[in-house]
């Protein structure tokens, strides 16, 4: 049995999701008729509160969209040094919007209001660039899906407001920080000027993410977006995917959580593992012991149907998702006892 925990992003389409693809009603997006992507986008806009949404192939884009619309050429973004939009993204905020970044370092990827304030650059300084976003990634990827405390995002978004600064949220795995905290979408449209979910992650479609903003920020995306190469055709059958994801796959984000505390409790007594980070929703690291490379260690987990990946110096992640199931779970507890 192959166990594959590198990423929530391995998802097949459920039976169901599938059904509701083909059945889909399509048009042409870049013309703006396609009926359900125009559907996925209303649909995701009014459950967050906000004006407009934009349907895009992948979160690295609607958070390079975002960045895009809400900044100029020689500002700068304040993130978290762990941050997706500065590692994971290719340059992206140099490359795309000829921005700088301002990198702090947060509590497992997590910023405070007092670490933004500090690192606000001074309006009138003209060697410094100029602030021009904040950008949140909840739930973190690099800290282990940790969550936010949304008292802390509120005190960040009162920094905002005091110097006229936008705020953004990388929400890739979102609705997997809002299960476990019970706060609302809503609270998050009111707080935000821009959020990037993600469909094709813990919801488990097979492709595509959601850019949310007033609709001067979501015109504005548009246009970036077509320029760089992301227009889309007939859409509408992967939004009539992500409108099944947002109706039927949300509540059970609780199980893929569950049984990543079963795995991180599997590593506490190996001998072979310093420290395993706090379980939050779905994602599991590992730090290995000193000497241990972590090549190694993944691929002798591939070696025996366990796929993880190298997550840094000493660090191994796994990942659960709408296709790991409690045999699979159960099947990983023979492989790791045995290890």
């Amino acid at each position: 049995m192959k166990i594959d925990l590198r990423s929530d992003t391995v998802t097949r389409p459920t039976l169901e999701m599938q059904r509701a693809m083909w059945a889909a009603e399509v048009g042409d997006d870049v013309l703006g008729d396609d009926p359900t992507v125009n559907a996925l986008q209303e649909k995701a806009a009014k459950l967050f509160g906000m004006e407009d949404a934009l349907f895009c192939p992948s979160g690295t884009m609607t958070n390079q969209l975002a960045i895009r619309v809400h900044t100029q050429p020689g500002s700068d973004v304040i993130c978290d040094k762990y941050s997706h939009i500065y590692l994971y993204e290719g340059g992206g905020i140099m490359l795309n919007a000829l921005s700088s970044v301002k990198l702090l370092e947060g509590d497992r990827g997590r910023i405070s209001a007092k670490q933004v304030a500090e690192a606000i650059s001074p309006e009138n300084d003209i060697h410094s660039t100029l602030t021009r976003l904040v950008s949140l990634e909840n739930t973190m990827n690099k800290g282990g899906g940790c969550y936010y405390d949304f008292a802390e995002i509120r005190a960040i978004r009162k920094v905002c407001d005091e110097k006229n600064i936008p705020l953004h949220l990388d929400g890739a795995r979102l609705f997997n920080a809002l299960v476990e905290t019970r706060e609302s979408t809503l609270q998050y449209g009111q707080t935000f000027d821009s959020i990037s979910i993600c469909l094709s992650k813990g919801l488990g479609c097979p492709v595509g993410s959601l850019l949310l903003g007033t609709k001067e920020v979501i015109n504005k995306a548009r246009r970036f977006r077509k320029v760089m190469g992301g227009g889309w055709r007939q859409a509408g059958f992967l939004a009539a995917a992500g409108i099944y994801a947002l109706d039927h796959h949300v509540d059970r984000l609780k199980e893929d959580h569950q049984r990543a505390r079963e795995i991180g409790a599997m590593f506490f007594s190996k001998p072979e593992i310093e420290e395993v980070f706090p379980v939050d929703t779905n994602i599991v690291i590992v730090r290995l012991a000193p000497g241990l490379s972590e090549a190694d260690y993944v691929k002798k987990l591939a070696d025996a149907g366990v796929y993880a990946v190298a997550f840094g110096k000493g660090l191994v992640r796994f990942v659960t998702h709408l296709d790991f199931t409690d045999s699979h779970l159960e099947e990983m507890r023979k492989v790791i006892a045995r290890f």
